[in-house]
């Protein structure tokens, strides 16, 4: 090894939310791990929304929380807000949400990752990736950093986010540049162009950020937190920190009648990007020809931190010019004299489309790299972080011959988002929802760690610690179910009293006070949501059973649709292209209908036969 070469068994380029998960699970998992980055004061920073969590969202962080991740922890440790949305819903839809002290959660994840054994964290500047032809197949060998410096290793995973490629938009004026103050990757799109992958175009957006003192607070309606703020790592017993409120106010007609007037001048409309937009958090202007017939949109005013008066107008995404945003603003109630700290903007971007990666996040093309995170048409810091997980823990699940970790749709929402992702692709930057989960009843952010953390200590990315936290709570839950069954409510087994739609745990608790031993509130949560949607859960069970069946009907990789009579050419063509791993992934392509799946099962079983 030269003076000027590095020996690795995974590296991992950038070092955002996709990128330090993956990197600190490679590590957990026994791998010998550098993390790259441009910028060392920018590890894990929050480009845009100060704040983790969310419906849907909020259940995929416990699950990276579960699986031994960092980012639970780190927003427990920096958050200045929690919130649980959907309270008054079923446990299902429940969606924890906190607001971080953007520059203390930034800090945070930057210690975890400098701390964790077999991770070296490195500022370096990717020019290339080196590969190498072996048995008619490329695999990746490395990367070439500045300096003519090489960084050799088994696998590389790519986290590059808004990077590749960028260009930011405000108004008429064009920057390169992925976040604001900070340059662009051209070299890694170069290379992605050379090995074969297909390359598209997102844009993603931003809101301008305001002088909190020049905000009008009494010209709002205040947003506090809750009293009982829910953690989000399981290894937290209690958040007790002093919170801030948020603040809500609307834009208006006179706001709205602005932006059509100067639509010409908003890259969007004028021609200027063509690429295509999250649909769930579009741009102002958006908004206003979208819904045209709504008179105000609501704004949420984000403290983004303790020791910043900077504060994130949540709801205000956009790229047009400078002086429409200050007289925009200026229209708002409270913001009459808010003053610009940084104006907002819009980002273009190369990705990657996902259909060219296996289950596991390996690429079709290249053996031994993986993306993660935004290169995939990804958005949110939350999909980010799972992404980047899985990727790390595969990486290094291929270096030591073991099988990859690849969670079913009805194991966590992490599952559901990677199914969509390498089986339909994306047509806009992909954002978790729980209306794309089937089996959300089973998927509760509060069972995250009874699904998941004995998986991921087999997996070697889960401590011993946080396992046997694990079993004290199964154990605990257990006792409290026992006992539960053992009372009666007016004649009846006191579990299927709590059944009934009316019946709370306050009522069980008030009948058998003196029976009923001291339990966290996490065990009691979790055993009347078992009880009480146990009905429920049994059906799908029966879904799901039928599911596995397909899913255990594995397809050979070497299969050549091309030659298989009957099948329509669109499904030869999509078939061959994300080239599915079993008849249940074959079914879930768009486009894909059953009596193709029927052809295709009727094929496999004659092959076998």
């Amino acid at each position: 090894m030269t003076a000027n070469s590095y020996d690795y068994d995974v590296v991992v380029v950038g070092a955002g939310h996709a990128g330090t998960e993956a990197a600190l699970a490679a590590a957990r998992a026994g791998a010998k791990t550098a993390l790259l980055t441009t910028n060392l004061d920018t590890v894990g920073q929050m480009s845009c929304n100060p704040a983790i969590g969310g419906v849907g969202k909020g259940q995929i962080v416990r699950e990276i929380d579960a699986l031994g991740g960092a980012m639970g922890q780190a927003i427990d440790r920096t958050g200045l807000q929690f919130r649980l949305l959907n309270r008054r819903k079923g446990p299902a839809m429940h969606g924890p949400r906190a607001q971080a002290d953007k520059k203390a959660y930034q800090n945070e994840i930057k210690r975890i990752v400098e701390e964790q054994p077999n991770l070296h964290l490195k500022q370096e500047i990717v020019l290339d990736l080196l590969t190498e032809q072996v048995d008619n197949r490329v695999r990746v060998t490395g990367v070439l950093v500045q300096g003519d410096a090489v960084y050799a290793a088994r696998c590389v995973i790519l986290t590059t986010g808004t990077f590749l490629k960028a260009l930011m938009h405000t108004g008429e004026a064009k920057t390169p540049g992925g976040r604001a103050g900070e340059g662009t990757t051209q070299g890694i799109s170069g290379a992605l162009h050379r090995l074969g992958f297909r390359v598209e175009r997102f844009k993603t957006g931003t809101p301008p950020r305001i002088n909190g003192r020049t905000i009008d607070f009494d010209r709002c309606e205040e947003q506090p937190g809750d009293e009982d703020p829910v953690p989000f790592s399981f290894l937290t017993k209690t958040v007790r920190r002093e919170q801030l409120p948020c603040w809500i106010t609307y834009t208006n007609e006179s706001v709205h009648g602005l932006i059509r007037d100067n639509l010409h001048r908003a890259p969007m409309y004028s021609g200027q990007i063509s690429s295509s937009g999250p649909r769930y958090c579009p741009s102002i202007e958006d908004k206003i020809v979208r819904f045209a017939e709504k008179s105000q949109h609501q704004l949420f005013l984000e403290p983004e931190g303790y020791s910043t008066q900077e504060y994130y107008v949540n709801g205000v995404s956009t790229s047009l010019p400078r002086d429409v945003q200050d007289r925009m603003l200026a229209r708002i109630p409270g913001l009459e004299n808010a003053q610009i700290m940084r104006y907002g903007y819009a980002v273009e971007y190369d990705f990657c489309p996902p259909d060219q990666l296996k289950p596991s996040l390996e690429t079709k093309q290249v053996a031994g790299l993986f993306f993660a995170g935004q290169i995939n048409g990804t958005t949110g810091y939350e999909e980010a972080g799972a992404q980047g997980l899985i990727a790390g823990t595969n990486a290094a699940m291929l270096l030591q011959h073991h099988d990859p970790l690849v969670l079913e749709r009805d194991q966590a929402y992490i599952g559901v988002l990677i199914d969509d992702l390498v089986t339909c692709g994306v047509d806009e930057p992909y954002r978790m929802f729980t209306s794309r989960a089937e089996y959300r009843l089973r998927l509760r952010h509060d069972n995250a760690d009874r699904r998941l953390t004995e998986l991921g200590h087999r997996y070697g990315i889960v401590t011993n610690d946080r396992h046997e936290a694990l079993a004290i709570k199964l154990e605990q839950m257990k006792a409290l179910h026992d006992v539960v069954c053992a009372l009666r409510m007016s004649g009846v087994p006191a579990d299927k009293y709590l059944k009934r739609p009316d019946v709370t745990w306050n009522d069980i608790q008030e009948a058998h006070a003196a029976s009923l031993p001291d339990f966290s509130n996490d065990v009691v949560e979790q055993v009347v949501s078992d009880i009480k949607y146990a009905g429920y859960i049994a059906r799908q069970d029966l879904e799901i059973e039928r599911r596995r069946r397909l899913s255990e009907k594995r397809i050979p990789d070497s299969i050549d649709y091309q030659s298989m009579p009957h099948l329509r050419m669109e499904a030869k063509e999509k078939l061959s292209r994300i080239r599915p791993t079993s008849l249940a992934m074959a079914s879930r392509i768009s486009g894909i209908t059953p009596s193709d799946v029927a052809l295709l099962m009727s094929y496999l079983e004659g092959k076998r036969s």
